[in-house]
């Protein structure tokens, strides 16, 4: 659980000087609503401004926001990244900008965007957007120019000082620190040798890095003489003897001409001299590692880059090498790549004609995970499988748009077998648009494409568009029976039953799901769409009254859920038996099936579960009596319907109940501390409201 509002990356080395910047930055976000910080790449930028947005984050009670752009390859994906970054998981029909808008429209929140050099011009117009619509905003960006914004203030971030017993001397000597914990500069010599390098790279701090990293391999006056000797060879264009044929010019690739170009010129240089310390399969590997958009592990690696000279186990040793250089960071055993190594890296790839295998790689290795995932679902790994799925989001999506231009058979069953998680846990315009986008994409027809109309169909559903649910529910039905296929025909009755749920039809849905249900009493019980079908007809009798029959078969369903260690269906069971207790007065069985519910989503990082579970809780301590810890729990629950964009939710029956108990719980303190507390729960962060929500007792 987090214990402050907001999420700001760890930092994981030691950060050196930039009391100026960061005294001037403390003023710019305390005056301004936008400030960019600018400068060439390996300047330090993302580091300082991870530093301020720290030291400023206790001036925000909305707390401070951390979005990545650097690995979105073109702008399809800004808003999703930035609404998932502000806590926003819409569930909504609407524009994701109006979302967007609407959720940050009454925050008082830091929000900084980092690497949006790649995206000005998106970027620019989303925060015109949202400095207009949501007056307590304040945004810090990261970027090589500026966005062009109106309102922006540009602040340019310099290399460290060089001269003497200097900042990026102590970098230098940190970094050094950092790989040998026994090295330093001790030896006659080694302190002015070091100045010199920090001289040479102009105190551009990922150069100094990289330079640190190579003094496994020299002392340092050697490699102060290697430095100094490579700076005189390498013309204006960078680092020519580095590069293949035609790669100078690919080298502008790290640049914008027209920006700081003599401080471009020594980084380029300094990463092609840490590239030319590489060996082979390390800068290999350098180049076919940067298809990947995100943290990755030692599997993903070998997945994606084991190919002709690079084994498996070459992989394994070429990672170590390209840590211990600094080409990629570490963190437990995740591995990543700075933006502007991938770059360096990309451009390589290019040059070695290798761009095209290694996105066919990239593909290959998520559609596999995709796969594993889809099967880890009926298994007591779904847990992890959901934060799998979740963490390799934007590679995921590269990898989808990838088949979809190359491989649609591929495509529809990597967004059909991905997309149940992604409309689970909030992903639901990426469900289904590439549900949308793949369908579309061609006529292949077969069991790939009948999966993605059923997750087309949910996320249509999760997103309260009916008519279109009972559409797809309808088609996943004929084509079930025409194939005679019973999973799908469970899958098409889940989607219909549901569907029929929220409009008020109980009768139809039971009556289709005990026919079905008897019809495929061949599928296993563990199932995952049987377990699905079974949680209709526990809807439904719930819904028609027949409480002592729902409640027998939300146990067995919830003990069927627990031995095939489905988390998912088994947390709408106790959601059921939650509401059960409720409608037959026993409001503290009611609170301990509403906080099993709770502690399940929770787990699977479902905002919309969690804001139905929150509700039921509240209703239950509000039968209970404690009207102030009542309004408590419904003010965080209030603050997860925000999150999804929708206003209270749930099958007709729940309503009524929802109503009986506020009023109940108004009564019981008054309005005017009822309203206090409610206000309270809403302003709360809303894991720390969880967190105090699941917490038994009746007490504030």
């Amino acid at each position: 659980m987090m214990t402050k509002v907001g999420y700001l990356p760890d930092e994981t080395t030691s950060f050196v000087g930039r009391r100026p910047e960061l005294a001037r930055l403390h003023t710019a976000l305390t005056t301004r609503r936008m400030t960019t910080l600018i400068g060439p790449g390996g300047v330090g930028k993302t580091r300082l401004a991870l530093r301020a947005a720290r030291a400023a984050a206790d001036h925000y009670p909305d707390g401070a926001w951390w979005a990545d752009l650097s690995p979105l390859y073109d702008d399809a994906l800004l808003l999703p990244t930035v609404s998932d970054a502000v806590g926003l998981a819409d569930h909504t029909l609407r524009m994701p900008v109006d979302a967007l808008c609407e959720w940050l429209g009454d925050k008082r929140l830091l929000l900084v965007l980092d690497s949006a050099e790649h995206l000005r011009g998106p970027c620019s117009h989303l925060l015109g957007e949202l400095l207009t619509t949501s007056p307590a905003l304040t945004v810090l960006v990261t970027s090589r120019q500026p966005l062009g914004t109106r309102g922006e203030y540009a602040v340019e971030v310099p290399p460290l000082p060089v001269d003497g017993a200097s900042d990026a001397l102590q970098l230098f000597a940190d970094r050094l620190r950092a790989a040998d914990p026994g090295a330093g500069l001790d030896a006659p010599g080694d302190e002015a040798a070091a100045v010199e390098i920090c001289r040479r790279l102009e105190g551009i701090p990922l150069a100094i890095e990289l330079a640190a990293a190579g003094i496994g391999r020299h002392s340092v006056a050697q490699l102060a003489a290697r430095i100094g000797s490579r700076f005189e060879t390498a013309g204006p264009g960078g680092d020519p003897e580095d590069a293949p044929a035609g790669g100078a010019a690919r080298l502008d690739l790290l640049a914008d001409a027209s920006a700081w170009p003599r401080r471009h010129r020594t980084l380029r240089t300094a990463i092609g001299w840490s590239h030319e310390l590489c060996s082979p399969v390390e800068r290999l590997l350098w180049a076919r590692l940067t298809p990947l958009r995100t943290d990755f592990d030692a599997e993903t690696a070998r997945e994606v880059c084991a190919a002709g000279p690079l084994t498996p186990d070459a992989v394994d040793r070429a990672l170590q090498g390209l840590v211990a250089q600094s080409v990629v960071q570490r963190d437990g055993g995740r591995y990543r790549m700075l933006d502007t190594l991938r770059e360096y890296g990309g451009m390589w790839l290019v040059e070695l004609g290798e761009d095209k295998a290694a996105a066919d790689r990239h593909a290959a290795s998520f559609l596999d995970l995709a796969r594993r995932a889809h099967t880890g679902w009926t298994g007591q790994d779904q847990v992890s499988w959901y934060h799998r799925v979740s963490d390799a989001h934007l590679d995921l999506c590269a990898a989808l748009d990838h088949l979809l231009a190359h491989d649609v058979e591929a495509a529809q069953e990597m967004a059909g077998r991905v997309g149940f998680f992604w409309a689970c846990c909030g992903h639901l315009s990426e469900a289904r648009g590439y549900a949308r986008r793949a369908l579309d994409a061609a006529p292949v027809d077969g069991p790939h494409r009948t999966r993605l109309q059923w997750v087309f169909g949910v996320a249509a559903l999760l997103q309260g568009d009916f008519a279109t649910a009972e559409k797809y529910g309808a088609l996943c039905t004929a084509i079930a029976l025409y194939d005679r296929d019973d999973e799908g025909m469970l899958g098409a009755t889940y989607l219909s039953g549901i569907t029929q749920l929220m409009t008020g039809e109980p009768a139809a849905a039971l009556e289709s799901a005990e026919r079905v249900l008897r019809m495929t009493d061949q599928v296993p019980a563990d199932s995952a769409h049987r377990l699905r079908c079974r949680l209709v007809t526990v809807f439904a009798l719930t819904a028609l009254g027949r409480l002592a029959e729902s409640e027998a078969a939300a146990t067995a369903l919830r003990r069927a859920c627990e031995r095939g260690g489905d988390f998912w269906t088994r947390s709408y069971a106790d959601y059921q038996l939650s509401l059960i207790a409720l409608l037959r007065d026993d409001p503290e069985a009611s609170a301990r099936h509403a906080r099993a519910m709770l502690s399940g989503k929770h787990l699977l990082r479902d905002s919309f579960g969690i804001a139905l579970g929150l509700d039921l809780l509240a209703a239950a301590i509000a039968a209970q009596g404690a009207g102030a810890r009542a309004a408590r729990v419904y003010g965080t629950g209030h603050a997860y319907w925000r999150m999804v964009g929708h206003p209270q939710r749930g099958t007709p029956e729940l309503g009524p109940v929802r109503e009986r108990c506020e009023l109940q719980a108004r009564a019981a303190v008054g309005d005017e501390a009822y309203q206090r507390a409610f206000e309270r729960g809403q302003s709360d962060n809303a894991e720390v409201g969880l967190a105090d929500a699941l917490r038994t007792g009746l007490q504030l």
